[in-house]
């Protein structure tokens, strides 16, 4: 208790000093802005993005820029011509929420997109970076500002604030930001008979600490809410908007940078794995597969978001058994049927079609046409590059089908569902039974290929002698997120540029004990490798063991990297917080602010604190939450030569280097062998086993945790409180359909009672 008080104590000293920010970079100074002046000017550019501007000299600049008197100032002049043509028809409102699935804002903020990428010079970009902020739809503008930072080569080494602290709205459960107005409405004022119940605190640095705790039952529906600390995670919903805003489905390939290699089979494989990270948490919970999803039954589970956007939409509810094709979605469907066929078709015949081109789907290397067919879209011709043909886009359809058919709603005015928002879209169960569709296709084109030869297999000379792992220990931990940006600002908070009232959301999520894979490899020659770690189940939710074919599709990628071996015995430790492309806890912006503005090297910053801040998967997510009692799952560990791409650059391995930014996904993307290897085709058995590779059986327990809801209820609302009918059976303490009375085992753990 002592150590989670000096946490809280230690995070709102922190969160309470704001550093003195300059706001008086005006229009001259713009010119000579460095690396640690372009930062804060980006973060000033995100802050409290959810009303007016409160920098001087944002609305200096945006006010005295003008885009039609500056057309030469852009690589693309046909650019501008289109955004202005667009302008003067009418943009998205301020105030209204921006959703990529309505085609006109889909075309809308690409084009403002294209203007911040074709800037000819980083002055350019902020001048119209600051027109943007002052005169365009907020949620458009951080979308186009993000993936141009995230694009723009004189932008690397720019830090972005996380998009929970941008819109909390999408990550933040309703009630709690609801009690932060209240506090704010009563200037602070405490009920001291409600804060225990409703989990406020008020720390002696002045932060309001609200609980949002996944434990709280009230908006349940059905047994997959067991999974809302896994599906709703900031971490994990952080990881997916990142992947999309570095691989948006609607950029064509003349804007992605030289970096981005393997586009569509690193898609493909991201939503592969997300889904089997995800099954992993459904056999820890006892839940089976996932549902598969036909479009003419209705959707068995629901899902009760509980969350309202800064306009005061709710995001709607979608009740069990739902019904989602009726007479008004019946040909968006039919659209969907037809395009999943076409693909499907294609992927048998070996070949596609298009604009009388004949594309190939018979090689390995073809997964990559596969993808785009899948994700994205095939560019016809090169007066296509600028357009936006979004009818393409299979997944936009699907969502639009089970949803609330954004495909055909008002061009402004919309009730987007989570679906609609890459920040929210994994919080819904129905979203991976939609990948799981897609996936599909996936293992059908590589069903259609060879499996893997023991050639293919076998690393002569190397020997995998042994592996062994450290105790798997899995549990939930407490993190404080900064939610002050959800809560409207006063006037004279405006003019200081800071909130008097800081409110941070307390949110409980799952967590591991570090722990290290030590693997002995004998070789017999100095030789370069690569080292690849899975971790899958080895029983259903019933018990039965799985079949490895049936089972190759569940393996998550634990880690994989480069590694010479030496001749003789070698030992390989990897830390799990040494993985690769992991990141830890995303630091506080306003704790940001204050660290960069002390350093004078921002360039050591990337270096040390923020290594995969924007690519990274959660470092706490790598192993699913297990069992009380143990759940059994495999480790497999699988040396293979290196077999390097062609004019690849190997000094963006050394990450100490400081005129370098570089986020890559996957180390082995610097390998020639697919993405998933040896997992990705089918298994002959008979030639897969070779002595470069090892399974190892490993157990993943849950450590026991109650919650302070769950207690809190227990304690003030549930005793002697009888609030249903009762109906006795065998004893007293056993009632039909209820169970608010049953004495609770503090040990044992609630998914479990």
């Amino acid at each position: 208790m002592k150590a989670v008080l000096c946490l809280v104590l230690g995070l709102a000293a922190l969160a309470a000093a704001r550093p003195d920010v300059d706001d008086h970079i005006l229009v001259d100074k713009v010119d000579t802005m460095d690396i640690k002046q372009k930062q804060f000017f980006i973060l000033k550019l995100l802050n409290k993005v959810v009303g007016p501007c409160m920098y001087k000299d944002i609305v200096d600049i945006g006010k005295n820029f003008k885009i039609e008197d500056n057309i030469n100032l852009y690589t693309k002049e046909v650019v501008v011509k289109t955004f202005l043509d667009n302008f003067k028809v009418g943009f998205l409102p301020r105030g209204e929420i921006f959703t990529l699935h309505v085609d006109r804002q889909l075309k809308e903020v690409v084009t403002m997109f294209h203007m911040l990428y074709y800037a000819k010079d980083f002055t350019t970009f902020i001048k119209t970076a600051c027109w943007m902020r002052l005169y365009l739809n907020e949620g458009m503008f951080v979308y186009a500002l993000t993936v141009a930072v995230r694009h723009r080569d004189d932008c690397r080494g720019i830090i972005l604030p996380p998009p929970y602290e941008i819109y909390p709205y999408y990550f933040v459960r309703a009630d709690v930001i609801q009690k932060a107005y209240l506090l704010k409405m009563k200037q602070g004022l405490l009920d001291t008979h409600l804060t225990d119940f409703y989990g406020i605190k008020k720390t002696e640095k002045g932060i309001y600490i609200i609980d949002e705790n996944i434990f709280d039952r009230r908006h349940f529906l059905n047994d997959e809410d067991r999974l809302r600390y896994f599906t709703e995670d900031i971490g994990l919903n952080t990881y997916y908007y990142y992947f999309h805003v570095d691989y948006p489905f609607w950029m064509k390939n003349d804007v992605t940078n030289k970096y981005m290699v393997r586009r569509w089979e690193l898609t493909f494989y991201v939503y592969q794995q997300i889904l089997a990270r995800y099954y992993l948490e459904r056999l820890s919970n006892g839940l089976g597969d996932i549902i598969d999803l036909s479009w003419h039954k209705p959707i068995r589970k629901g899902y009760w978001p509980w969350m309202v956007l800064h306009n005061g939409v709710q995001l709607p509810v979608r009740f069990n058994d739902q019904m989602f094709v009726d007479n008004k979605d019946i040909g968006i469907v039919n659209l969907v049927k037809d395009y999943e066929r076409i693909i499907t078709d294609a992927i048998v015949k070996g070949f596609i079609e298009i604009n009388g081109v004949r594309i190939d789907l018979t090689k390995a290397a073809d997964i990559d046409v596969l993808g785009k067919l899948v994700y994205g879209t095939i560019e016809k011709t090169d007066l296509t590059k600028l357009q936006v043909d979004s009818y393409r886009y299979l997944l936009i359809l699907m969502k639009a089908v089970v949803g609330l058919n954004t495909w055909q709603c008002d061009k402004y005015f919309v009730v987007p569902t989570v679906l609609d928002h890459y920040q929210t879209a994994l919080r819904d169960p129905v979203f991976y039974q939609l990948q799981k569709r897609l996936v599909y296709l996936l293992i059908l084109f590589k069903n259609r290929l060879p499996s893997y030869t023991r050639e293919d297999l076998y690393f002569p000379g190397v020997k995998v002698d042994n592996v062994v792992v450290d105790k798997l220990v899995t549990y939930f931990d407490d993190y404080f997120m900064d939610m002050t940006n959800a809560v409207t600002f006063t006037e004279d908070e405006l003019k200081k540029t800071t909130s008097d009232m800081i409110f941070f959301v307390r949110k409980r999520r799952l967590n591991h004990r570090p722990f290290k894979v030590t693997v002995d490899v004998l070789s017999d020659k100095t030789v370069d490798s690569v080292v690849r770690v899975f971790l899958g189940p080895k029983e259903d939710h019933l018990g039965r063991l799985i079949d490895i074919n049936r089972n190759r599709m569940n393996f998550v990628e634990l880690d994989s990297f480069l590694y010479k071996l030496t001749t003789g015995k070698n030992t390989i430790v990897r830390n799990s917080y040494d993985m690769h492309n992991l990141v830890k806890d995303r630091i506080m912006t306003r704790d940001l602010w204050k660290k960069i503005d002390g350093i004078t090297d921002v360039r050591d910053l990337l270096i040390k604190d923020l290594r995969n801040y924007h690519t990274g998967f959660p470092t706490r997510l790598l192993l699913p939450k297990g069992r009380i009692g143990g759940m059994k799952m495999m480790l497999y560990v699988i040396i293979t030569p290196l077999k390097m791409v062609d004019n690849v650059d190997i000094s963006i391995l050394d990450t100490t280097r400081k005129d370098l930014f570089v986020d890559f996904r996957s180390t082995v993307l610097l390998d020639k062998m697919p993405l998933g290897f040896p997992f990705d085709r089918h298994i002959d058995t008979t030639k897969f086993f070779t002595s470069n590779m090892r399974f190892v059986d490993v157990i993943i327990f849950h450590k026991t945790q109650v919650s302070d809801m769950w207690t809190r209820w227990n304690k003030y609302v549930l005793k002697n409180y009888d609030m249903l009918d009762k109906t006795p059976v065998v004893n007293d303490s056993y009632f039909i359909d209820v169970d608010v009375n049953t004495k609770v085992d503090k040990d044992v753990n609630i998914f479990d009672l």
